[in-house]
This record gives structure tokens, C-alpha cells and sequence, in this order.
């Protein structure tokens, strides 16, 4: 088993910042990739960002340019720096792990993000 927990959330203005934080522990051997997606009210579940193993990076069209995903190996943390927030990215935000082959994804709990003035 693999235990995600995120963590960073909260409350910021248009424009703002925000760096969410996950932590990976357990069983951490053959981690894959580890990301974040997203969920909005009456959405439906959103890749934002994810990177490998091998630190191969995919984001969203949404937010190219304005977040960046990196990762600590030795922390097993997974990072999503997020600049010029707007409205539209309030959302749940997930922490998702992927491990071994087939793969298995372990998710977090989810971190509130609400951008408002």
C-alpha cells in the first residue's frame, strides 16, 4: 500500500500563488509517475500535471506557462508551483501515485485551492 498525503491548499486572490505538496510513503518501490489532478463543482476529474520516474513532464493546456510540476526523490514529494492563479483553477486538487506494472494508483484526500477576490 501506498499512503498520499497532500498538502498546501487555500485561499488566494487572482493572480496569486500557490505550491501544493505531496508526500508518497509505505510501499514507495516502483514508483511510476506521480501527478495532480483536479475537480471542480459539478465537474468532472482533470489531469493538471504528472511526471515520471525518469522526470518526463505533461501538464494541462489549461495551465502551461503558469504551473510547474517537480518532484524530490529522496522525499518521495511530489511539487505543483502555481502562478497566475485565476478563478477557473478553484478546484479540488488530488495527489495521484502510480506503481509497479500493470500500474495501481493510490490518490490523497484533496486539498481545497479557491481563487476569489
Amino acid at each position: 500500500q501506498v499512503q498520499v498525503v497532500e498538502s498546501g491548499g487555500g485561499l488566494v486572490q487572482p493572480g496569486g500563488s500557490l505550491r501544493l505538496s505531496c508526500a508518497a510513503s509505505g510501499s514507495i518501490s516502483s514508483i511510476n509517475s506521480m501527478g495532480w489532478h483536479r475537480q471542480a463543482p459539478g465537474k468532472q476529474r482533470e489531469l493538471v500535471a504528472s511526471i515520471t520516474s525518469r522526470d518526463n513532464k505533461n501538464y494541462a493546456d489549461s495551465v502551461k506557462g503558469r504551473f510547474t510540476i517537480s518532484r524530490d526523490n529522496a522525499k518521495n514529494t511530489v511539487y505543483l508551483q502555481m502562478n497566475s492563479l485565476k478563478p477557473e483553477d478553484t478546484a479540488v486538487y488530488y495527489c495521484n501515485v502510480n506503481r509497479g506494472w500493470p500500474p495501481i494508483s493510490y490518490w490523497g484526500q484533496g486539498t481545497q485551492v479557491t481563487v476569489s477576490s
